[in-house]
This record gives structure tokens, sequence and C-alpha cells, in this order.
């Protein structure tokens, strides 16, 4: 069999235990830090990770910076409120504790504090001339696998267009896969999150960039997420769980890291931007019609998936994995259509204009124009 050509070269460390968040500051002076901006959502601060993170990080004798300007969906404004904060400390290192917006924050953030410029000179990959600082990722969810990517996924203020702006340089040295860390979240924050990294496991695993490295972590991740989600909505507490869907939302960003993703993201971003939609919510909706959509082009690797899940039972593996996964949305309690979160039909043809224009259509293994996104849209309705 020929297999196609790629290149893949690991990205960093990973550290993964219950408690390894007690390691943060042996880890980040593995990495040289001493002066550290901490990035981080002022939302977690109730539940004391961020503190946590100060302590250990002082008690391993290390200087520290809290900066909490994060929101979710990050835009140039808070990447520069960030780079004016760690300029006046003179930081040596940033650490990242939070969800995919604190990372990809701090990922912007040292993209201009190295670099210099807007973030937009950055969009695309490879563009940062300069070194860029040592960094460590932490996540709190178990979603976006931005702490296996070097990518900073940023809002465009003007056009609410995500500027994907990567380069090696920023992807954090070690990533601290601690499940305790994702015990305080809410059930909506564990829905929304792990049908995102579903997603993104499904999508890398058919994308036109696919290759055998990346199907390989897509499977899986797959193979992790898609047991252990209604698990984790049943029985939160469940530590072996967590730490699956963890590991399973990494494997599927080293997917997306070394491939892309579909026209299911491309869709979601016009639904947030215009109605706030939460990302995880669009994703939901979207994610089974265009499964069904990809159908007559990938039903082979969908087979894959539906056997990984054993739901098959004789239908198309299309539908199949659709049918699955409007399952796992049902068992989280997410909405079920566009309607019911109070889209109008009216702006469909916009939505489906928005989600042409975003890069990773552009990567779909079924080839689709505006008006077939518009087709899938209107499936969702």
């Amino acid at each position: 069999m020929s297999l196609p050509p790629f290149d893949f070269q690991p990205l960093g460390r990973v550290v993964s235990e219950p408690g390894a968040l007690n390691r943060l500051g042996e880890l980040v002076r593995s990495v040289g830090g001493h002066r550290v901006l901490l990035v981080t959502d002022p939302g977690l601060e109730h539940v004391g990770h961020p503190q946590r993170a100060v302590r250990v990080m002082r008690d391993a004798g290390l200087e520290v910076f809290l900066f909490d300007g994060v929101k979710e969906n990050p835009t140039e404004r808070e990447v520069d409120a960030g780079v004016v904060f760690a300029r006046s400390h003179h930081v040596d290192c940033i650490v990242a504790v939070g969800g995919g917006s604190s990372m990809d924050c701090a990922k912007g953030i040292n993209f201009i504090l190295t670099n210099g410029g807007r973030m937009a000179d950055y969009k695309g990959h490879g563009r940062a001339t300069q070194p860029m600082l040592p960094s460590v990722g932490v996540p709190t969810t178990a979603g976006t696998g931005s702490e296996a990517q070097s990518f900073a996924l940023i809002t465009d203020e003007r056009s609410h267009l995500k500027m994907a702006c990567g380069d090696r340089k920023a992807a954090f040295r070690v990533s601290i896969l601690d499940p305790e860390l994702t015990l305080s979240q809410p059930r909506s924050v564990t829905a929304v999150t792990g049908i995102d990294a579903v997603a993104h496991a499904v999508e890398s695993f058919v994308c036109t960039k696919r290759n055998p490295v990346s199907a390989m972590c897509a499977l899986s991740a797959f193979r992790y997420l898609e047991p252990n989600f209604e698990t984790v909505l049943r029985a939160p507490h469940d530590l072996a769980a967590r730490s699956a869907m963890q590991v399973g939302s990494y494997l599927a960003g080293m997917a997306i890291e070394n491939a892309m993703l579909g026209v299911c993201h491309s869709c979601a971003n016009p639904l947030t931007a215009h109605y706030g939609i939460t990302h995880g919510v669009a994703i939901g909706i979207m994610l089974p019609h265009v499964v069904r959509f990809n159908g007559p082009a990938v039903g082979n690797l969908y087979a894959e998936l539906v056997g990984e899940s054993g739901r098959g039972h004789g239908r198309g593996a299309a539908d199949a994995l659709a049918a699955r996964l409007t399952e796992l949305t049902g068992a989280a309690g997410l909405p079920q259509s566009l309607k019911a979160c109070n889209v109008s039909d009216t702006i469909l043809p916009l939505l489906a204009e928005e989600a042409n224009q975003q890069w990773t259509a552009r990567f779909n293994p079924r080839a689709v124009t505006e008006a077939e996104i518009l087709k899938i849209y209107q499936a969702a309705w």
C-alpha cells in the first residue's frame, strides 16, 4: 500500500497524571522560566486554579505575575492588554491556565511580545522571525486541544473571523494534563467542550490533509472520547473518565496540528459571531449534518469510527455515525437544531456566505460551495 508523504515533528513534552499541577514549578524551571506571566480567565478564580498555580510556582522560587484579562474567543484587544502587562514585568516565561481561550491568548501574547506587530501579521504558519518565550499549557477543560497545537486562534473584531496564527515556536514546551482540574467544571462546560473534542477527532480523521500520523491520533482520540463523554456527564467525579477525556482532547489537538478540520467548524463560527451561540453548542448542532453530507466521499473512513462505537447495526456508516453524535448531544442536553437556538431561517444565506470564507472549509473531504453550505444549515435548522 502506498502511503502519502508526511513530516511529523512532535511539539513538546506532555505530563499526564492526577495532581500534576503540583509539578508546575519544577516544569517551568525545566524550560528556563524565572519571571512568569500567568495567563488565565477570571471565571476560574472562584474554583482556585490560578491561585494554586501561583502558589506552586512561588513555592518553587519563581516570580509570578497574574494576567486574568482573558475573555471567551479572545481578540487582539485582550492580547494587546496582556502584552502591555507582560512588558511591564519583564517576564521570561508564559504559563496558561484555563480553557482554549486562555491558551490561545497566551500564545497571542507571546507572538506580539517577542516579534511585535499585530496578530494579523501572523496569519498562517511560520511567520515569527524572532525567538519566542518558553511556555507551559495547563488546560482546565477537555475540549479545544490547544495545548497540543502551535496555533493561536484570535478573533478579528471587525470581521468576527478567527485568525489562525501558527508557529512551532509558539507551541507549549510542556503541557500538563491534570484531570483533577476538570472536576470543578459545570456540567454545561463538560458538555460543550467534550463535544468540541469529539468533533475535532471526527473532522481531522477525514479532512483532505489527513496523513498516517494525524489519522492515528484522531482515531485514538475518538477511542478515548466517544465512550467516556457520557460517563463524565453521568458520573462527573469519575477521575479515570476525566483523564481519558483530557488525553482524547490532546490527541485530537495533535491530529488537527498535523492535518486540519472541515466545514463543521466553518459553520460554527458565524453562529457564534451573530448569535453568541457557544462554540460547542454550534458544533454539536452542525456535526451530524456535516457527517451526512460528507458520507458519499468518506463513508469508508466513517465506518472505522462507527466500528469503534459499535453502533453500526447495518446502517450506512455516515448515518450511523451521525445518529451516534446526535445521541451524545442529546445525552448532554444540548440543543438539537438551529431553530431551538432562535436562529432565524432568513439569516442562513448570510451565514453560508461567511462560513464559506472560513479557512477550514477548504479542507473538508467533500468539496463545498456556498450553496451546499446553505443546504447544510437548512438541514440543521
